[in-house]
């Protein structure tokens, strides 16, 4: 009984040694072929045909769109604000109204500025009239002369009040802010005070125009342009000798999902330091009417100070360095790889210019290598913990062989 039971405690063993060897080698063809697969899949050669195309060298850099154009509006005569006819975010157009105030007291003042006018003219030519040629008559004369051209300019002066009243946009744009309210009291001395909806303002002094321009922060009224835009940036002094005014540039606005145009218009010659690096501004003018630009908007600049046409290029991964010079594979017409001699010119992304030893048409093989997704070769969980794929169960095909299966629970022969 004991050899019956010796020999099967043997096979046992027998069998869950060869068990664990097909295990092992089940684990090592796994890694093996997966190894192999995952290297393959890497890399794929396709074939490129040598191409004409446009090589440019550019300086890229970073600004705001700021209008070319930009007024800051306010009432030239003093009074009462009647009406406010236009808010902020508005399009408006030169010679469009935007606001009036009370033109009792001005239609007054003209009155006054008229009749006294004409009291002056009557005395001149009374003056006139009774002229003897004495000096005496000569003086009463210019001084009424001289009355006559004051007076004139008090008319002057007071009808330009009056048409001052009414607030009048100089240029076509968008009302970017308005900070006047009806009820607000305006001065043209510079003051003003009123009602809700009215901040600090100004207005110019006199009364020669219909509306002047202040500084931003006492403007009633602004308006910015939009068919005038710039772009200011700043180059780094290594990039700035390569630009010339008149260059073109492109643009890449934040809101927009096509490309914007322009040039090169100014660049500076005083430099500003940003972390020790100097930079000098340069300002590039948007070329057309593109719509959707707006004042503060971010914009992408790339200035092309260099482009070439018609340039013969392949793919810079088809070119590779044997003995020192540049050769190619490129495909025959009867599918056949001939390792070619090219002279190399300059470098454009992922573009090389070829200046000698291709055509435009040849084709040239070229290898991509592909960043794999998954976890390949010995790293990753499956190497650390020993695992199998989906699971821990077997791969296809590495199954036990017939027989008694694999004692559970004991762990040598001194297990029971």
């Amino acid at each position: 009984m004991r050899r019956v039971m010796g020999r099967l405690r043997v096979r046992t063993w027998m069998i869950a040694g060869v068990a664990v060897l097909v295990i092992a080698g089940a684990s090592v063809y796994w890694f093996v072929v997966r190894d192999s697969s995952a290297a393959a899949a890497q890399s794929q050669t396709q074939t490129v045909a040598a191409s004409l195309t446009t090589l440019e060298k550019s300086v890229t850099g970073t600004g705001t769109l700021t209008p070319g154009v930009q007024e800051d509006v306010s009432f030239a005569s003093g009074g009462t604000v009647t009406s406010v006819l236009v808010a902020a975010g508005d399009t408006v157009t030169a010679g469009q109204t935007l606001a009036t105030i009370d033109t009792l007291s001005l239609d007054a003042d003209v009155l006054a500025a008229r009749a006294t006018l004409a009291k002056a003219q009557a005395t001149l030519s009374n003056n006139s009239d009774d002229a003897d040629g004495t000096d005496a008559s000569d003086a009463q004369i210019a001084s009424s002369t001289k009355q006559v051209e004051l007076a004139q300019s008090q008319v002057t002066s007071a009808e330009d009040k009056l048409a001052g009243a009414t607030l009048i946009a100089p240029v076509d744009g968008i009302l970017t802010s308005v900070d006047l309210a009806v009820g607000d009291v305006v001065g043209g001395s510079g003051s003003s005070s009123g009602g809700a909806g009215s901040g600090s303002v100004s207005a110019s002094a006199g009364g020669a125009t219909t509306a002047t321009t202040s500084s931003a922060s006492s403007a009633q009224f602004t308006i910015v342009g939009t068919t005038s835009w710039t772009v200011p940036v700043t180059v780094d002094e290594s990039d700035i000798a390569s630009l010339t005014v008149g260059d073109q540039a492109e643009l890449t606005v934040d809101n927009l999902s096509s490309t914007v145009f322009g040039t090169v218009t100014e660049i500076g010659l005083i430099s500003t330091s940003t972390r020790g690096v100097a930079g000098y501004p340069v300002t590039i003018t948007v070329t057309g009417d593109p719509d959707g630009l707006n004042d503060g908007v971010s914009a992408d600049v790339s200035i092309i100070y260099e482009r070439r046409t018609d340039v013969l290029t392949v793919p810079t991964a088809a070119v590779r360095q044997v003995d020192g010079a540049s050769v190619v594979d490129k495909v025959a017409a009867d599918g056949t790889q001939v390792v070619t001699t090219v002279t190399i010119g300059e470098t454009s992304g992922s573009s090389v210019e070829i200046t000698d030893g291709l055509a435009e048409g040849d084709e040239v093989l070229v290898t991509i290598v592909a960043q794999s997704t998954g976890q390949t070769g010995r790293s990753g969980q499956d190497t650390q913990t020993g695992q199998f794929p989906s699971g821990g169960t077997m791969p296809d095909g590495a199954n036990f062989p017939g027989g008694p299966a694999m004692p559970g629970g004991q762990g040598g022969p001194n297990g029971g």
